[in-house]
């Protein structure tokens, strides 16, 4: 019964999403899915934590667009998530809540699932909120060079503090829906720092592409915005935005296991 529950509120939420333009075709087919196992197998409780994180992530998607503007063109996809965007984002957490099927007395399985959606809150919310800095954000790998908002590995003192928020939220929750308040400090970590690797392989080995046109440095391939077929700048061509943000979820989910432990 709880599973076609979970069923039936994972069906009505991908619809609702998909109407307001929060998810495309496959990005709701695949929410359905990720719900149902999430709804289905571990109830209100882990329901909350995962709505939490949806609801707020595509509400700061939408938030101040004049901010925003421009910076389009440096993402690889827009604020209508696919089915690669909601699976990097909650496919840890949906192994998780199946891995609790088989282990319900298991305390990691929620510490896991909490840190994953802990990861990609604080990322989603370094992202949408850091173009709020007054300055240009900072490339992580080199503090002292300033680059264009929306770089990939960069990041900047209000990102950074959002990024620690939309973790804390998560954790917050977690340990809230639980009882048990010791989870708030290592999970609000964790988040922190899977946000942070994000960065790190932002600067670093994720694939990244040039328009001749505009000149300018983007995550879009085969075409940039304006139409413009880009070319690979560095990184390493299979390591799309996706696959980070996957990355971000699981550093998150070690570092919480390393800081609470297994048990």
């Amino acid at each position: 019964m709880q599973l076609l529950l979970g069923f039936l509120l994972a069906i009505t939420i991908a619809f609702l999403a998909y109407k307001a333009r929060s998810l495309n075709i496959s990005g709701a087919i695949a929410a359905a899915v990720t719900g149902t196992i999430i709804f289905g197998v571990g109830g209100l409780t882990w329901a909350i934590l995962l709505l939490t994180f949806f609801i707020t992530s595509s509400a700061l998607s939408r938030a101040f667009k004049k901010r925003k503007q421009g910076l389009d063109e440096k993402f690889s996809k827009g604020h209508e998530r696919d089915a690669g965007q909601v699976l990097a984002n909650g496919g840890l957490a949906t192994i998780f809540a199946g891995l609790h099927f088989f282990f319900p007395d298991s305390a990691w399985t929620w510490v896991g699932f909490a840190a994953s959606l802990a990861a990609v809150n604080a990322d989603t919310w370094a992202t949408e909120l850091g173009v709020l800095n007054p300055h240009p954000p900072r490339l992580i790998t080199n503090l002292t060079k300033a680059v264009e908002k929306g770089t990939s590995g960069g990041i900047s003192l209000v990102g950074t503090l959002a990024s620690l928020a939309g973790s804390a939220l998560i954790a917050l929750l977690a340990s809230f829906l639980t009882g048990n308040w010791s989870l708030f400090l290592p999970v609000t970590l964790a988040g922190l720092a899977g946000s942070l690797f994000d960065s790190l392989l932002g600067g670093t080995v994720q694939a990244m592409y040039y328009c001749p046109t505009d000149k300018k440095e983007t995550e879009k391939h085969p075409l940039h915005t304006c139409g413009t077929p880009t070319t690979h700048l560095r990184g390493w061509t299979w390591l799309n935005n996706d696959w980070v943000n996957f990355a971000c979820g699981a550093f998150g989910v070690i570092v919480a296991i390393l800081l609470v432990g297994i048990n």
